[in-house]
C-alpha cells in the first residue's frame, strides 16, 4: 500500500495513470545504497584487463568513469526516479579468480528519496563498459548477479543482503 489509503500503487494516480512519488512529507536524511554485479569472461580477457594491454585503453578507468556518470543521470534511464543531487559515487573494481571481475558501487545523498537505482544503475553502465572495453577480445563475457546489497537511510531504514 502506499501512503494513502485510497491508492494500492505507489507509481499510479487513482486513474491508472503513471506518476513520479510525491516525496514531499518525507524527512531529508543521509540515504547510502551499495550495489554489485560481476562480468566472467576468459582469463586472457581479464589479464588484458588487469595489465592494462587492452587496445581501447584503461578499461577500469573508463568503467569506473561511465558508472559515475550514469548513476548521475538515472532519472533519464528510469523514467519514474526523481532527479537527484548525489553528494558521492565510489565504482570500485575486484578481481574473482582468473576468469571475473566484480564492480561495487556506492552512491550516497542527504535527501527525501533513496538512491538504490543510482547504485544500481552505476553497477549496471559500469559492467556494460567494460563489455564494451574488451568485447574484440572476448564476446562470449556474461554479466550476472547485478543486485542491491545494501542500503541504509529513509523511513524504511537500513538493510543489508545476507
Amino acid at each position: 500500500m502506499s501512503d494513502r489509503d485510497d491508492q494500492p500503487f505507489t507509481h499510479l494516480d487513482s486513474e491508472g495513470n503513471a506518476r513520479m512519488v510525491d516525496v514531499g512529507d518525507k524527512a531529508v536524511t543521509t540515504r547510502r545504497a551499495v550495489a554489485s554485479g560481476r562480468i566472467r569472461m576468459q582469463p586472457e580477457t581479464l589479464a588484458a584487463v588487469r595489465n592494462g594491454t587492452a587496445k581501447k585503453g584503461d578499461v577500469l578507468a573508463v568503467a569506473r568513469i561511465a558508472g559515475i556518470q550514469a548513476a548521475k543521470e538515472t532519472s533519464r534511464w528510469i523514467p519514474l526516479c526523481h532527479p537527484l543531487a548525489l553528494e558521492s559515487v565510489e565504482v570500485l573494481f575486484d578481481y574473482d579468480g582468473d576468469d571475473a571481475l566484480v564492480v561495487r558501487a556506492t552512491t550516497q545523498i542527504t535527501a527525501k528519496t533513496g538512491v538504490e537505482m543510482e547504485a544500481l544503475t552505476a553497477a549496471s553502465a559500469a559492467l556494460l563498459t567494460v563489455y564494451d572495453m574488451v568485447k574484440s577480445i572476448d564476446r562470449g563475457m556474461v554479466i550476472e548477479h547485478i543486485r542491491l546489497e545494501e542500503k541504509a537511510g529513509g523511513r524504511s531504514g537500513d538493510w543489508r543482503r545476507s
